[in-house]
């Protein structure tokens, strides 16, 4: 994985795992790799690694088991609500770009709807 300087790793790290999980290559109930297995896979701290788990367990995307390590949330609408929240951060990256191009809001409608349709 090639990281962005801009954004603390362990939020990118955070990140990939949310996403994993909403395209479902982390299955709900599904083991995370241990610390030291994801940060040796990502060439990173196990702090980091540490830090990003941490995160994600604060936010109830994932629990720890005592012992046996920790675990992706089976919370079907936690995952829902992920899914809609990563879409969204899309979205307004995506709208505040395009009107930094200067395009209005009907110019950008017009364009998404030429896109969805392949007609661009």
């Amino acid at each position: 994985m090639k990281f962005d300087e801009n954004i603390p790793i362990y939020i990118q790290i955070m990140n990939y795992i949310k996403e994993r999980i909403i395209t479902e290559e982390l299955k709900k109930g599904e083991k995370l790799p241990s610390v030291r297995e994801l940060a040796e896979q990502m060439k990173v701290n196990p702090n980091t690694v540490q830090r990003a788990y941490q995160e994600l367990e604060r936010e109830n995307v994932a629990h720890s088991q005592r012992g046996l390590g920790r675990y992706i949330t089976e919370d079907e609408e936690k995952i829902k609500m992920l899914k809609s929240e990563m879409a969204s951060e899309f979205i307004n990256t995506f709208i505040k770009g395009m009107s930094k191009l200067g395009y209005t809001t009907e110019e950008i409608i017009d364009i998404l709807s030429k896109k969805l349709e392949g007609k661009c």
